[in-house]
C-alpha cells in the first residue's frame, strides 16, 4: 500500500512553487540559465528532497510532463528541473515556443516514496489498485512507466488503466498481467495555477 501523504503543503509553499516552475518554464523557453534560487530563501519544507512531476497543459490537454519518481533534489529544485524538462524535453511533444506561454498551465504533484505492491496474480493486483488515489509504477523487466494517480480520470477501468500503462512503458497492453511484472505505488499532493486563480477569487 502506497503510504500516506504527509501535512499538505501551506498555500504560500504551492505558490511558491508554482512561481519557480512558471520562471523556470520562461527562462527555459528563452534559452536562459534557471531561477537563482538559494536554498537558504525557502522554506525548510521546499529545502527537503522530495519525489514531484511539473505538468503542463494547453486548453485541457497534454502539452508536458516529467518529473522524478524518487526524492533526488530538493522540491524546490526538483519543481525548476522538472518544469525545464516538461517544456524542452519530453519526447512525445516539440519543445514549447514563447508564443505559447501564456496559454499553458502549471500543475505540480508532490510524491510520496514509490512502495512495492506484492500481488500473486493479475486478479489481485487489481483488487489491490485504489483509482484516483495511487500513482503507478509498472516495471516490466528493463521497462519502466508510471501514471500519476490523475490520469485514473482518463482511464477509470483498472485494466484498461494498466494497459495504457504498458503501452507507455514500450510493451504489449496486456503484459501488465504476464509473469515478473512488478508494480509500485505511491500518493500525490497535486496543485495548480488554476487551483491558486480559484483560492485568490
Amino acid at each position: 500500500m502506497a503510504p500516506s501523504l504527509p501535512s499538505p503543503l501551506d498555500r504560500e509553499e504551492r505558490l511558491l512553487l508554482l512561481a519557480l516552475a512558471r520562471a523556470a518554464l520562461h527562462r527555459s523557453v528563452a534559452g536562459a540559465s534557471p531561477p537563482d534560487v538559494a536554498g537558504c530563501k525557502v522554506p525548510p519544507r521546499l529545502a527537503e528532497p522530495a519525489g514531484c512531476f511539473v505538468t503542463l497543459t494547453r486548453a485541457g490537454q497534454l502539452r508536458g510532463c516529467i518529473g522524478n519518481l524518487e526524492p533526488r533534489w530538493p522540491l524546490w529544485q526538483a519543481t525548476i528541473e522538472n518544469a525545464r524538462a516538461a517544456a524542452l524535453r519530453d519526447s512525445r511533444f516539440p519543445p514549447v515556443t514563447p508564443d505559447e506561454l501564456d496559454t499553458i498551465e502549471i500543475e505540480i504533484s508532490v510524491l510520496t516514496p514509490p512502495q512495492p505492491l506484492p500481488f500473486a496474480s493479475p486478479a489481485e493486483l487489481l483488487a489491490k489498485l485504489e483509482p484516483g488515489r495511487d500513482g503507478v509504477v509498472l516495471e516490466l523487466g528493463a521497462r519502466r512507466a508510471t501514471f500519476l494517480p490523475q490520469v485514473w480520470q482518463k482511464f477509470p477501468d483498472k485494466a484498461g488503466f494498466l494497459d495504457q500503462l504498458a503501452l507507455k512503458a514500450g510493451a504489449a497492453p496486456g503484459d501488465w498481467r504476464r509473469a515478473g511484472t512488478a508494480v509500485k505505488t505511491y500518493r500525490v499532493e497535486h496543485f495548480s495555477e488554476a487551483d491558486a486563480a480559484t483560492e485568490e477569487g
